[in-house]
């Protein structure tokens, strides 16, 4: 049985895709007799174009037989003309023209890895690679650049939701939606360095259609009273671990969690900070012992400066890692730990179903700096991100960012109303 199917010409003709065929087949009913024929199409787009001329010329040979005549077609489909020793292929096809995508494949990931030498993550562009390699060639490696549309775009967008089956379950396998928008700016990026060559014209709609504007969310992060429990589940860990032997990662772990409590810095940044990254100084402003740090990061050498709660466990680390200035502070980030230690405690997800993880660290810093009234622009500059970021993830979600005195205003009642109605109360 037909697992999808579509009707085309007033509903003469039928396209439509069997249950485990990847092939989408065409048929239609003329002269008393059934016809049917593969399209050997995998794009619903190219199965339609070929179903069309399928159907016009079974059209034809039906009229040649009714007059009495020879059909035009001996076969099911006419062959296309081709030279001597040429494979004969019974489906006709437009044959693109011009680049094709992997032309232009190849021409992206030759150049960008170049350009972007010494720029980006050797993995970020790595990954570029293999979203061409395994992705977008396979499915769009047939079509010329002038063929690549909003709707085979789309196309790409359902085949990936729907070809990969969980052998348990029988279900698709749909990729998570961060990785589908990698592959889609892949998509974007390539299509782009055939327009800078002069290939195409123009990028066609990449948008996703049938999308609303998603709801603004904030950051997975934890309350002030939930990162107490955090810290101290931790102290107590450090204190008593499961195992002797894991006493040093336990005493890690939970100088970690506070250090990040208190710095904010991503962590794939803390995994990069090295001993000669860090000074303890003596604020001028505040007159505290606070800890000024280079950052190194996704955005380039920034800088930080500490609560003065960032002290003592920087100090701990240091003095129980022997820890020499080109050596690194925390290392590798401590994921696992971290969520055996929020499943224990029941952490692991917030109010709204939002996954917690080392980087609610980092967001539990800023809500915590903006709620004890620290000023945007200063906390974005010390977390190297912009304003329009904190203000859009974070600040919109804390209730002290709401000021009372000004919502809950109440207009002044006329006070001759008031008199008036002495009046009468009196007079009655």
């Amino acid at each position: 049985m037909p697992i999808e199917s579509h009707l085309l010409m007033d509903g003469a003709l039928h396209v439509y895709r069997r249950e485990r065929s990847r092939y989408w087949q065409c048929s239609t009913y003329l002269g008393s007799r059934n016809y049917r024929q593969t399209t050997k199409e995998e794009s619903l787009a190219a199965a339609k174009d070929f179903a069309r001329d399928w159907y016009m010329e079974r059209c034809v040979e039906d009229r040649q037989r009714r007059r009495g005549g020879v059909p035009l077609l001996d076969g099911p489909v006419q062959p296309l003309a081709a030279g001597p020793g040429a494979p004969i292929d019974g489906r006709r096809r437009r044959t693109p023209t011009g680049p094709s995508f992997e032309d232009a494949a190849n021409a992206f990931t030759s150049e960008f890895e170049v350009i972007t030498l010494g720029e980006r993550n050797a993995e970020y562009v790595k990954q570029k690679s293999d979203h061409v390699r395994v992705h977008l060639l396979p499915f769009f490696g047939k079509y010329a650049l002038e063929d690549i549309n909003a709707g085979t775009v789309q196309e790409y967008r359902v085949h990936r939701q729907t070809s990969r089956v969980d052998p348990k379950t029988g279900k698709p396998k749909k990729p998570a939606r961060a990785t589908l928008h990698g592959e889609v700016v892949t998509l974007r990026q390539v299509l782009k360095t055939a327009n800078r060559k002069g290939w195409i014209d123009a990028l066609p709609d990449m948008s996703a259609p049938y999308k609303t504007s998603g709801k603004v969310e904030h950051r997975a992060w934890f309350s002030p009273e939930e990162y107490k429990i955090l810290y101290e589940a931790t102290r107590e860990r450090a204190k008593n671990p499961p195992k002797p032997r894991w006493r040093e990662v336990c005493e890690n772990f939970h100088d970690y969690v506070l250090f990040m409590g208190n710095t904010g810095l991503r962590p794939d940044e803390s995994a990069r900070l090295e001993l000669r990254d860090v000074k303890i100084v003596n604020d001028e402003s505040t007159g505290e012992r606070i800890l000024e740090i280079e950052v190194r990061g996704k955005r380039g050498v920034g800088f930080c400066k500490s609560m003065p709660g960032a002290i003592l466990p920087f100090e701990r680390v240091r003095k129980r890692k022997q820890l020499k200035p080109t050596d690194r502070i925390f290392g590798k980030t401590p994921r696992e730990l971290m969520n055996t230690v929020l499943d224990e405690l029941n952490l692991k997800f917030d109010r709204d179903n939002h996954i917690r993880t080392c980087y609610s660290l980092r967001h539990t810093y800023i809500c915590l700096r903006l709620l004890e009234g620290a000023d945007i622009y200063q906390v974005a500059k010390n977390c190297r991100t912009s304003v329009e970021m904190i203000e859009k993830f974070y600040g919109r979600h804390l209730k002290n960012n709401i000021d009372a005195s000004a919502v809950n205003v109440r207009r002044a009642r006329p006070q001759l109303i008031t008199v008036k109605k002495k009046a009468l109360k009196s007079a009655a």
